[in-house]
């Protein structure tokens, strides 16, 4: 009697490709890949749909509570808690299904400057590239409508930074078994001057209560902004057009980039 069975086991298929995807060498390598969000916004999950890539997706567990006065360049702070949620998703499913391990893990933060500096170019880098001297302060989310008013207030006829931290976690041979690579993009956000009935308006509609900065420029706030320099879905949460790139170049210079 054999307590062994011969049945192989059979893995999910997974094809987070597409059909309507470009045919770049990023998006082609992941063909049959099993490539995993570590985030649960509908907004990161949209834009990579509508660039033909629908990954699986497993909100990370990390708790966002890095203190800012930790990084010595404040933009440091969104790649760095980018990286926290890729690492705690890519060790969590190899734990929970070692024989079927993500191929690819993407985590990103977004966070809202202030004092954006006069004549600031919109940039994508890799972190170890990142630097800049002039003190700025993280908006975050708004406590209440008052706090929400206040941050529109502060921002009108103005100009703030948006800046995405994205980082990739994928298996490599050597210890400690995956790699970490990251990217940080920045856009300037320029609002119109408003008048302060329209921003009072905005803040009972309550859709900024939820966004980082107190607006959402994809919906009715799109109403309070003038111009966006840079990259505008970075601004809705994802640097899409920098993602690609950078997948691009990995596969170029990583020889265990996606490798089969």
């Amino acid at each position: 009697m054999s307590f062994f069975s011969s049945k192989k086991v059979e893995l999910p298929a997974h094809n987070c490709v597409l059909p309507h995807a470009l045919k770049i060498p990023a998006l082609e390598k992941l063909v049959g890949k099993r490539v995993v969000l570590a985030s649960n916004s509908p907004r990161r999950q949209e834009i990579l749909r509508t660039f033909g890539l629908e990954p699986e997706v497993v909100p990370s567990t990390f708790e966002e509570t890095l203190p800012f006065g930790g990084f010595q360049d404040i933009h440091e702070y969104p790649v760095a808690t980018a990286t926290h949620k890729a690492v705690e998703v890519y060790e969590r499913l190899v734990t929970e299904q070692p024989d079927d391990a993500p191929d690819l893990v993407i985590a990103a933060d977004t966070v809202v400057l202030t004092h954006a500096p006069v004549g600031l170019q919109s940039q994508s880098q890799f972190a170890d590239q990142i630097g800049g001297p002039d003190p700025q302060d993280i908006l975050e989310k708004p406590l209440d409508k008052e706090d929400n008013m206040r941050m529109l207030l502060d921002l009108n006829g103005g100009r703030c930074e948006v800046v995405t931290g994205v980082t990739i976690v994928f298996p490599v041979l050597e210890a400690p078994g995956y790699k970490i690579k990251s990217i940080e993009e920045r856009t300037l956000v320029y609002f119109a001057e408003n008048e302060e009935s329209l921003l009072r308006a905005y803040v009972e509609n309550g859709e900024g209560r939820d966004r980082a900065g107190g607006f959402a420029i994809q919906g009715l706030g799109g109403m309070l902004i003038s111009k966006v320099e840079g990259d505008y879905y970075n601004v809705v949460g994802f640097p899409a057009a920098s993602f690609f790139k950078f997948l691009d170049l990995l596969i170029e210079e990583e020889v265990d980039f996606l490798s089969d």
